[in-house]
């Protein structure tokens, strides 16, 4: 069988290694900062594998294709999810420079690092628009990991993305004690957002109603183990994001994706009302404020 690497050793890229590793005990994993990992190698030995993960920071993507990806026709699974702020581009835009289309695919679905690590149950969508790639990379995950396959790349990547805003929307509402009723409400009407924004890209409807919009979304924006949900918590308490992301210690996509939506919804005339007032408190608007006018529009 041909070796598979994760790049990428954070929580995430760590779980998926060890979710592999129950299938295939030949992965190897990479990251810029060495680590005590059986099956750490180096950042060349991993790139000549011929099906690689990738779990890197959105907002780090492009510049790190740029001054390291080496093309040797290998299938690239993506194992992030955002939008780059600087310039609005999807993650699929900017990795069509460096890998050719059939061998290029996208994670989504309800996924807390450290439960994938326990083994504990989930299902997972692999998005490509190849569906040989569905099925080659299929075999490495688990049986606790049920995966399924779908061609909509451009509908799973914005509803991965748009639910990390939604969760610092969910813990604010929570952090502020609107209640049950307000965190539901919030949320209903955040996948109505996340699917208007999707539709102007030509997302299929399915993908948000599914396991990559709902079920991703109730869970990042309903539990602390979410870094997004726990931003909003911080927000609410009327911190600085400055000193909220140095507290998390880790890197929670939907502060630098709020922005990006911001700006791609402006530019194109897309309503969405929550995705923006997020990214107004993140700069320093009163989130009491902001829910008035959410109530009041």
């Amino acid at each position: 069988m041909s070796k598979l690497a994760v790049i990428g050793a954070g929580k995430w890229g760590e779980a998926l290694f060890n979710a592999f590793s129950h299938v295939y005990s030949d992965v190897l994993i990479t990251s810029r900062t060495p680590r005590d990992i059986k099956g750490f190698v180096s950042l060349d030995e991993a790139l000549k594998c011929e099906y690689l993960v990738i779990s890197i920071s959105t907002q780090e993507i492009a510049s790190w294709l740029e001054k390291n990806f080496v093309n040797y026709g290998q299938k690239v699974l993506v194992a992030s999810k955002g939008i780059e702020a600087s310039s609005g581009r999807f993650l699929n835009e900017i990795y069509s420079k460096y890998v050719d289309e059939k061998n290029l695919g996208f994670i989504s679905g309800p996924s807390f690092a450290s439960e994938v690590k326990m083994g504990l149950p989930t299902a997972l969508v692999i998005n490509s628009s190849s569906k040989e790639f569905y099925d080659e990379f299929s075999r490495f995950f688990p049986s606790f990991i049920k995966t399924y396959y779908s061609y909509d790349v451009i509908g799973s990547e914005i509803a991965g993305a748009y639910k990390n805003v939604l969760a610092i929307a969910s813990g604010i509402c929570d952090g502020l004690k609107l209640g049950n009723n307000a965190r539901a409400s919030l949320i209903s009407r955040g996948l109505v957002e996340m699917h208007r924004f999707g539709e102007y890209f030509g997302a299929k409807d399915d993908t948000f109603f599914g396991l990559s919009g709902a079920g991703d979304l109730f869970l990042s924006a309903s539990s602390t183990m979410s870094r997004n949900y726990r931003v909003g918590l911080g927000l609410a308490e009327g911190k600085n994001i400055e000193v909220i992301v140095q507290e998390l210690g880790e890197v929670a996509e939907g502060v630098k994706t709020a922005e990006a939506i911001y700006k791609i919804s402006s530019e194109k005339n897309i309503y969405t009302p929550i995705a923006n007032e997020v990214k107004f408190i993140i700069e320093g608007k009163n989130p009491k404020q902001s829910l008035k006018d959410l109530l009041n529009r």
